[in-house]
């Protein structure tokens, strides 16, 4: 059996205070057991609701890893909340500024020394009304590309209906059922060896990530996708990582 991560004295913190707020949802691992119990992992994850990043922290930590989340700089300032942040190895993002790429250098950092690594493509929760995943930032496929590590697609569903991230409404009752499904990992072997900071490349790569979190949550929704029409020739968002807990 495999040994859980280390994470220190932050991390139970952060542990005993996510625990408790996420067990107003009912959870469903399933394929859980293919998250590794040790080395380097990229899981590229759909956002619906403000929930997600405790409700997927407590999920990672409970396949005994210490997930890193990207997050807003200023969090560090936040009393307590902004020492574990530090404490527990999470990424800031400084938006709009010359250290903006200063958090993709970090979570390579974090990936070569073996760590798990979790990321929303779509930088916030979905605009889509009908929660499914929408254009994404090319974040994730850089350090897919740049980094020989296994890439994990993971849908959740079911945060949206205890919390509605646009319309502010918190329903806790009656207990809704929180749905995770990782799938396998995502072959790249087609990608590699080529040029990882091709937009083209980036474009390609990030849409198999997308399309394959979809096929997840279809499955978890039983329900059809909508079909995407991307326009000719859209060129891939390139942004920095936006952050994963924020008011949007």
């Amino acid at each position: 059996m495999a040994r859980r991560e280390k994470g220190g004295f932050w991390v139970g913190l952060a542990a005993a205070a996510f625990y408790p707020m996420t067990a107003i949802g009912k959870r469903v691992y399933l394929g859980a057991e293919k998250i590794p119990r040790e080395g380097a992992a990229v899981l590229v994850m759909n956002h619906i609701s403000h929930l997600d990043p405790p409700v997927d922290a407590v999920f990672v930590h409970r396949q005994k890893r210490v997930p890193r989340f990207f997050l807003k700089a200023s969090l560090k300032g936040v009393p307590i909340f902004g020492r574990i942040v530090t404490g527990s190895g999470q990424i800031p993002v400084e938006r709009g500024s010359s250290a903006a790429g200063d958090s993709l250098k970090a979570a390579h950092q974090a990936l070569e020394a073996g760590k798990i690594i979790v990321i929303y493509p779509e930088g916030t929760i979905t605009k889509d009304p009908d929660g499914w995943p929408k254009d994404a930032y090319s974040g994730a496929a850089r350090l897919a590309l740049q980094n020989d590590v296994p890439v994990f697609p993971i849908a959740r569903w079911g945060t949206n209906h205890i919390f509605n991230g646009y319309t502010k409404k918190f329903t806790p009752f009656p207990r809704k059922t929180v749905t995770h499904l990782v799938g396998d990992p995502i072959d790249l072997s087609a990608f590699r060896g080529g040029n990882p900071r091709s937009a083209s490349t980036l474009r390609e790569v990030t849409a198999l990530m997308m399309d394959e979190v979809t096929r997840l949550l279809a499955e978890i929704r039983q329900e059809e996708p909508p079909v995407k029409e991307a326009p000719p020739g859209k060129p891939v968002q390139t942004a920095e990582p936006k952050k994963q807990e924020d008011g949007d």
